[in-house]
Order: structure tokens, then C-alpha cells, then sequence
């Protein structure tokens, strides 16, 4: 079993004040595969203080003294790829052939991305006889999810290293493996004592503890949005910035003029992807009255052919939720789901056949749903579609529209002119259109509950900078 119970502060590895056991689970087998410390506030304190003491000498720190770090913090990334591979696949049960083609990848692609954007940033620039430099902000509290852990750690790690910003990093203690080798790998690279620490730990302890801290300069939140709104109650008391990430419920306009025999599937598919376990994937899959039944039939073989395996194996299979937690949580809203009319066609309560260790759901599609039910507005977090009719564009865009949440939306069409006329009517951050991929360098984020500010490429550096104004 793996020792992950030391903290790395101030450049070092550090034993908690309090010793704190917390064994990792991995949710294939429910069996213990690491154990980690949970932190005290007195643990936040003394990384809190190490990156204000680093703050001082790092935000002077050239452009190119950072892209030097990073380029050699990539270079580590690359040659220990596969060991990020096996941490989150163990840590969080992810296939290992996605973890490599997907998970893991995230890590190369917003390093890759942070050195584009920084190496020609516009960190100065004249506005008649004012100059006008961006800053760094200072001393960031990173607080990241669970179900795509080196993804977010690495979205918010590498603009904050770029701008010149020191941190705190409080990963999920589900996943905390993968964190714990990215500092390792920030260790390697040489980068300035204080500059990134980590410190595990509960939300309420460490997470509460960085939006509280007065030392701690803004907060970086990706998870639920209930936890976000928490860390922004708390964070208020210190006026200090908050970024936030938080939950969606993505509609998939399939218009009239689409391809069902492909776009349903392929709509199933990116639900069912990483176990339903991503903020952005599209649940709600709105199909035209004219050709429901038939996207239903589709939609229902599509979850029927999901093939359900173990993480080690290789293979384009879906694995378990991360947790008991998150498995009750799916299996109590397709019960309500049931309780409240939905037609269920695919899946369903209790898990697959074959698998009775573990945290496995069945891959589930409902039909006949209408958005104001339960399942059509929570977020489920597990490998669950709904299916929801309409009747014209203008209908599809209201019940599209119809949700507290703001993220991530996705068109299907024939006509590409027709899905971005209806793409600028959508209320959500992100719209793909036919399946079209999400760059590392375009902007990650939402409208409305699904948070505020983004992430990702240039965009990303945004919440890590002040602006200064010098006259004269």
C-alpha cells in the first residue's frame, strides 16, 4: 500500500502535525490501495505562510525564468506519463486506455498550453501615458474534484506558475494520488521552495480553512455547486477573488436536419464517457417529436452495447463511480426517476451483472422525461441520459435554456450556419456543434450555477492577475 501521509511544503516533504489517517480506496476492488493525512488548519498554516514568504521573490521572476521551469516541469510530465496513468486509474477506477488517451493527457495538454499563452502574454502594455501591467494576483488556494483529478490540478497549477502566483493545493482525498506525483514532478522541475505546496485534507478543514485564510489572496474551486457556493459564503468575509467551476446538466440539441443514426449513439457515448462522471457531459438529449421513438430505440441500444469493466484492463469499457457515496447518490435519483414517471428503456437501479465488488452502475437511458423532473435538473454524475421531446428550434432552445446551470451545450445538425445561429442562443459557456473538440487553449466555464471566470489557455490567466494602471 502506498505512503502518501507527508505534506510538501517550503520545497520539503513534511510530516502533518497531527497524524490523521486516511486510507485511498480503490473503487474496483473497495479495497485500500494508499493512505494519505488528513491536514489541520495548523498544516494549512504553515504552507500558507511558505507560499507567502516565496510570493515576494517568485511574482518577480522573469517571463523567462517561468517558461524555463515549465518547460522542464513538461519534460517530467512526459517521461513519467505512465505513472500518472496507473495513479488515476487506481485512485479513481478509470479505464486504463482512457486514462492514457484522455485523463492523463490533460496534464501535457495545459502545460503545453500555460507556455503557449505566457510566452508572448501581453503582461505590459501603454493605453495613451498610462501604463497598465497585469500582476500577479498572490497567494492562491487551489481546491480540485475528484473525477478528472490531474485535468483541473494542472488547469489551475500552470497558469498560476506562468503569472507568477505561489499556492496551496488541497486535491480531493478520493483522489489524491495523482496529486501527490504531480509534486513530486514540480520537486524535480526545481521550481523556487514555496512556490507550490500541497496539503490533503477535508473540504471542511482545508478547503473551508484556504477560502477563510487571510493570507490566501483568491481561491480556485472546481466541484458541486452547493460546495461553491460554501467556499464563496466563506471567502466573502476577506473579499478575496473567487474562481469557480461547478455543476451542469448539458443539453444536446439533435435539430431536425441531424444524422440520428450517428448523433445518437455518439450522444450516448460522450454521457456514458468517464463513467457520466464530468460536469460538461450532455444528459439531456432533446430530439424533435418526429423522430423520437426512433432516437429512443437508438439511445437504448447504444447503453445496452456499453461494455462495463475492470480499470487495469485495456479496452474502450466504462469502470465504476469513484465511491460508495456517489453510487447511492446515482442509484437514489434513477429510483426517483422511476417514482416520477420516467420511462425507464435502458439500465436501471443496482449494478451490472457480474459485478457484484465495486462501485458499478448500469449504463441508463429514460424516456419521456420532462425537464421538470428530478433527473432532468439534478446532476447525476453517473452514467445516466434523459431523453426529452420538442417540438420546434425555438422550443429546444427554451427547454435547453431551462436549467440553473450554464456550462457546456451540444448541436447536432446538417447545417452548420443553422447550429451556430442556434449555438448564440444558448445560455452556456461552451457549445460544440457536431461533435467538434474543446481545445486546451479555447476558455472552460459556465454561465449562470455552473460558476464564474475560466480556465484553460490565455484565458486561464485572467483570474490569476491584477491590473495596475501607472501614470506618468
Amino acid at each position: 500500500m502506498k505512503d502518501c501521509r507527508q505534506f510538501y511544503i517550503a520545497g520539503q516533504w513534511v510530516d502533518p502535525v497531527v497524524a490523521d489517517d486516511l486510507p485511498v480506496e480503490n473503487p474496483a476492488t473497495e479495497q485500500p490501495v494508499a493512505v494519505i493525512s488528513q491536514g489541520s488548519r495548523e498544516d494549512l498554516d504553515r504552507a500558507v505562510a511558505a507560499a507567502r514568504q516565496a510570493f515576494a521573490d517568485y511574482s518577480q521572476t522573469s517571463r523567462e525564468q517561468r517558461l524555463t521551469w515549465l518547460q522542464s516541469l513538461l519534460t517530467i510530465y512526459t517521461a513519467r506519463y505512465e505513472e500518472m496513468v496507473h495513479a488515476i486509474a487506481l485512485e479513481m477506477g478509470a479505464p486504463i486506455s482512457f486514462v492514457r488517451s484522455d485523463q492523463a493527457l490533460c496534464g501535457t495538454g495545459h502545460l503545453k498550453s500555460a507556455i503557449r499563452a505566457l510566452a508572448d502574454f501581453p503582461f505590459e502594455q501603454h493605453l495613451g501615458k498610462t501604463l497598465i501591467v497585469r500582476e500577479p494576483i498572490g497567494v492562491c488556494g487551489l481546491i480540485t474534484p475528484w473525477n478528472w483529478p490531474i485535468n483541473q490540478l494542472a488547469c489551475k497549477v500552470a497558469p498560476a506558475l506562468a503569472t507568477g502566483c505561489t499556492m496551496v493545493l488541497k486535491p480531493s482525498e478520493l483522489a489524491p494520488l495523482s496529486a501527490h506525483l504531480f509534486a513530486e514532478m514540480i520537486d524535480e522541475a526545481g521550481f523556487p521552495p514555496g512556490v507550490f505546496n500541497l496539503v490533503n485534507g477535508s473540504g471542511p478543514v482545508i478547503g473551508q480553512g484556504l477560502a477563510k485564510h487571510p493570507d490566501i489572496d483568491m481561491v480556485s474551486f472546481t466541484g458541486s455547486t452547493r460546495a461553491g457556493v460554501a467556499v464563496a459564503k466563506t471567502a466573502a468575509d476577506t473579499v478575496k477573488r473567487v474562481a469557480q467551476e461547478l455543476g451542469g446538466k448539458s443539453p444536446n440539441l439533435l435539430l431536425d436536419d441531424a444524422d440520428f443514426e450517428r448523433a445518437v449513439p455518439k450522444g450516448v457515448a460522450m454521457c456514458m464517457e468517464n463513467t457520466g462522471q464530468s460536469c460538461n457531459a450532455p444528459t439531456r438529449m432533446l430530439v424533435p417529436k418526429e423522430h423520437y421513438e426512433r432516437a429512443v430505440a437508438l439511445a437504448a441500444q447504444a447503453a445496452s452495447d456499453t461494455t462495463i469493466g475492470q480499470p487495469d484492463k485495456e479496452g474502450s469499457h466504462i469502470g465504476p463511480l469513484v465511491s460508495r457515496e456517489q453510487f447511492d447518490k446515482v442509484q437514489r435519483l434513477i429510483h426517483t426517476a422511476i417514482d416520477e414517471g420516467a420511462r425507464l428503456v435502458a439500465g436501471g437501479p443496482g449494478k451490472p451483472e457480474g459485478f457484484s465488488t465495486g462501485h458499478f452502475v448500469r449504463p441508463t437511458v429514460f424516456a419521456d422525461v420532462d425537464n421538470r423532473m428530478t433527473i432532468a435538473r439534478e446532476e447525476v454524475f453517473g452514467p445516466v441520459l434523459v431523453l426529452i421531446p420538442y417540438n420546434g428550434d425555438d422550443e429546444a432552445v427554451d427547454i435547453a435554456n431551462d436549467t440553473p446551470y450554464g456550462l457546456a451545450a451540444y448541436i447536432e445538425t446538417g447545417d452548420p450556419e443553422r447550429g451556430h445561429r442556434i449555438a448564440r442562443r444558448l445560455r452556456a459557456g461552451m457549445v460544440r456543434i457536431n461533435g467538434a473538440p474543446h481545445g486546451f487553449h479555447a476558455p472552460f466555464g459556465g454561465y449562470k450555477q455552473s460558476g464564474n471566470g475560466r480556465e484553460w489557455g490565455e484565458y486561464g490567466f485572467e483570474d490569476y492577475l491584477e491590473i495596475k494602471a501607472i501614470s506618468g
